[in-house]
């Protein structure tokens, strides 16, 4: 296992934690009273949420069994990975293909306590974690470069997580950094929030989180697009990620009455 130093163990639990919250929605254990406080509120201002962050999950999971499918990838980075949630992707992408190997990466210590649960690599394949946050992309490449061939293509997942970095973070130029470090046939996967189709409740949603200490900043659909500058998109392009593929889907519920405001796309490097 890498990423591993003295500082990792250190979880704080004085304030929340988006990985933790989205757990706390996914009907996990593995959070605190303040990630539930905060996920309380936000049902409270829209009582969707946790349907849309399963919604989330979905997408990740359909774009997986088509990239190990139909796309032959291999090779996976997962950056933002959160606390591991069966079926997880390497459990997914094995499932297709044995030989995938897999680095997820994540900045919250209490994923790192998990880890062993990401680390269940089929005897062929190869998983991996690495302790690290999406903006030392450096640090990311540099680690997981010891597991992955960059000289062949690989898939690179940020799903749900661009939304919780600042402009002022530069989140394209973070992204750009990571596909650049990428050989032709890779691809990109990434899902945003948006407040294109339900601006209310998004901005109630928003000001919860602030208010709790976490930063969530959606993105209009041209922002959005942006991260695929020089990207061929997937068909059918960027759209509600309930859009993307739903004939791949395995165990899924609707909800009619929630609306997902949510991006999604796959882009593949030329």
């Amino acid at each position: 296992m890498t990423g591993m130093g003295p500082d990792t163990a250190r979880i704080d639990t004085s304030r929340a934690h988006p990985a933790r919250v989205y757990d706390w929605f996914l009907g996990g254990k593995d959070n605190y009273p303040v990630d539930e406080e905060l996920g309380r509120q936000i049902l409270g201002v829209d009582g969707t949420a946790r349907h849309i962050a399963r919604t989330n999950r979905w997408f990740m999971q359909r774009v997986t069994r088509w990239l190990a499918g139909p796309a032959g990838v291999r090779q996976y980075l997962d950056i933002g990975t959160g606390i591991p949630t069966e079926p997880n992707l390497h459990q997914l992408a094995q499932g297709v293909a044995p030989e995938c190997r897999v680095v997820y990466t994540d900045n919250d210590p209490i994923v790192l306590t998990h880890a062993e649960a990401l680390l269940h690599s089929t005897p062929e394949g190869v998983t991996d974690y690495v302790q690290a946050d999406v903006r030392e992309p450096e640090l990311i490449l540099r680690r997981a470069r010891e597991s992955l061939d960059f000289d062949r293509p690989v898939a690179l997942s940020v799903v749900a997580l661009t939304h919780f970095l600042d402009d002022e973070d530069d989140p394209h130029a973070l992204v750009a950094r990571l596909v650049d470090a990428l050989p032709s046939g890779s691809h990109l996967v990434l899902s945003q929030l948006t407040a294109d189709f339900a601006p209310e409740s998004v901005a109630r949603g928003v000001a919860v989180y602030r208010a709790g200490g976490v930063t969530l900043v959606p993105r209009g659909r041209a922002e959005v697009a942006r991260f695929f500058s020089g990207l061929d998109l997937v068909e059918p392009g960027l759209v509600q990620v309930t859009d993307w593929h739903p004939e791949l889907a395995v165990g899924e519920t609707t909800d009619d009455s929630a609306v997902i405001s949510l991006y999604g796309a796959v882009g593949r490097k030329p």
